[in-house]
Parts: C-alpha cells; structure tokens; sequence
C-alpha cells in the first residue's frame, strides 16, 4: 500500500503536460524561438509545454509537410517543392516573419590578411567551380598568402546554405562541395575557432555568443561600403546582400489548438524583446501586428510563390498577398 500511495504522489509532483506545441527546423531561428519558449512556458507555469528542435530549414520543412511538427523554424522562405509536398499532404499554413539576421562571415581571429570581402571574391571561394582548383587563399586574391584555405559552412538542408548561395552564387544550393558542413552552427563555431586559415558563415546570434574565439569580416555592399555585421547595419538596410527575413510557419490545423494559437499570439506578441535579447533585429512594432492580423483574418500560404528572394524589406513582404 505504501509503495502505491509512493509513486501516485511521485506522479501527483511530476509536471503534467496535457497540451504540447512540436516546433522544429532552422538553427538560426532556434535562439529566438528558444527563448519565446522558456518564456511562454514561465507564463502558463508549465501546464503548456514547448519542444523546440533543430534539424535545418529544409528538415524541419520536411517535418511539417509530413505533419509531425506544429510550426517549423525557417531561415528563408517556403520553395515550390516543399510547397507542394505540403499540398499533397493537406497542410495548410501562415507564414510570419520574426526577425531579421545579418548572416556573418567569420575567420580566425590570427587572420590578419581579410580586412573586407567582396561578394566577387566569396563567389571564387564558393562557387561549384571552385571545388578541387581554389584551394589556397592567393587563388581568391593575388595579395592574400599562399596558405591553404579551409572552409566550414552550414550543410544543404539548411536555409542558410540556401540565402547565402542565392545572394554570393546568384543561384539557391549553388556551391562547392568540398567543405566542413553541418547543420549544427556550433560544430561551425569550433572549426573555425581551431584553425588560422579557417572561414566559414552563419547567422549573427552564434558569432556574438563567440566573439571571444571568432572574427566578423566586412562585407562590401553594392555601394562600396565595407559593413561589419551588426543590428544597426541592418537596420540601417546597408548590410546587403546578407541581411535577410527569417521565419516562423504555422500549420493551419495545428493552430486550431487553443495551445499552439497562445503560443503564436505570445511569439508575435513578445518577439520583438526576445529577438534583440538574442541578438537579432527585431521587426517594426507594426510589422508583428501586421502579421498577426494576417493569421486571424486566415490569410494562408506565402507572399513568395515558392521561389528565395534576396534583398526583400519586411514592409514590401507585408504589402503582398499570400498564396498557398
């Protein structure tokens, strides 16, 4: 008997999660959304809970098409194919921008030869064409030394890998293969870290949190500027081309659910604070507001039409129609 009314007031203590909203997808969202979600929890004390997971853009994308997830993290916008994946499934969904980033590059602070890069000069770096043949740092610049060149960046289901290729490459997916990649943005952080002739790219929030052991190189916008990454060069809108929107997408369906519905009124309601807490550039005040008022009037889909976009203003995404 003692044992019995042991563990029923075991199970009586243990905190009981009725109702649980599954997010999953871009590495890059997750600080942001992490953070909406500790936070949220505090709020309902515990009696929602909110698993928030990282398997990349494209992954997470591939887990809300194939309804496991409740929203899915995304560094860049829905593409056609996920488009129709989730079509084929019946998954209908709103797309609502959170932030923006500034996608930095980062080299090893014993590099002293990179001052600034050219979108010209990370193309030669990046392209497919250089794989195998631009190996040493002079191949990109006749100035910098001849010292082999080790490159660490985000893998393919990633929405950074995807950003970063459209706005350097000029073509989404578009780049070498012989390169360090992971989904995981910390593993990035530690090559880097380890290695003097080491470059490698990611969303902001990780190179603050590793300033210490990382240097962020200036990137030359289309007017010549040399720009460090930082949230006022983004709001500034001269941080180009790598300031970009980033993404939260809610199933339909899912939000039916009075959880997953307080969970994105808390999000577009608080995102903002928690953004800039994690170091992202958080939207105008009207732009959550916007947003939100899109999800109630049940305005679905995106304003993107499947295809990834380089150089788009939140107030420009706000003004177009979505469509599923």
């Amino acid at each position: 008997m003692k044992t019995i009314l042991f563990i029923t007031a075991a199970l009586a203590a243990m905190p009981a999660y009725a109702q649980i909203v599954k997010v999953d997808g871009s590495s890059t969202v997750y600080p942001i959304t992490e953070a909406v979600a500790e936070e949220f929890q505090k709020s309902k004390k515990n009696a929602i809970k909110v698993t928030v997971g990282i398997s990349g853009t494209g992954g997470g994308f591939k887990k809300f098409c194939r309804n496991e997830i409740d929203i899915s993290d995304a560094s860049r916008p829905i593409l056609q194919k996920e488009m129709a994946d989730c079509k084929a499934a019946g998954i209908e969904y709103y797309e609502l921008p959170v932030a923006f980033d500034a996608l930095t590059v980062v080299i090893n602070p014993k590099n002293a030869f990179i001052k600034q890069l050219t979108v010209a000069e990370m193309k030669k770096m990046w392209e497919p064409g250089a794989q195998g043949k631009v190996t040493r740092w002079n191949q990109v610049n006749a100035a910098w030394p001849d010292a082999p060149m080790k490159l660490f960046g985000p893998g393919a289901d990633s929405g950074t890998f995807d950003y970063f290729t459209e706005a350097v490459v000029g073509k989404s997916k578009s780049s070498r293969g012989d390169f360090t990649a992971s989904e995981d943005d910390n593993v990035l952080v530690q090559g880097v870290s380890r290695d003097a002739n080491a470059l490698g790219y990611f969303g902001f929030a990780y190179y603050v949190e590793n300033k210490d052991k990382l240097k962020a190189v200036p990137i030359v916008n289309e007017k010549g500027q040399a720009v460090t990454p930082s949230l006022e060069a983004v709001e500034q809108g001269i941080y180009t081309p790598l300031a970009r929107p980033i993404f939260i997408y809610v199933n339909a369906k899912s939000f039916a659910k009075p959880e997953v519905k307080e969970f994105v009124q808390y999000y577009m309601t608080h995102g903002a604070k928690l953004s800039k807490e994690v170091k992202y550039v958080p939207l105008p005040a009207s732009a959550y507001k916007t947003a939100w008022d899109h999800v109630l009037k049940n305005k679905k889909g995106t304003v993107f039409g499947g295809v990834a976009e380089v150089g788009v203003t939140i107030e420009e995404l706000l003004r177009r129609e979505a469509k599923l």
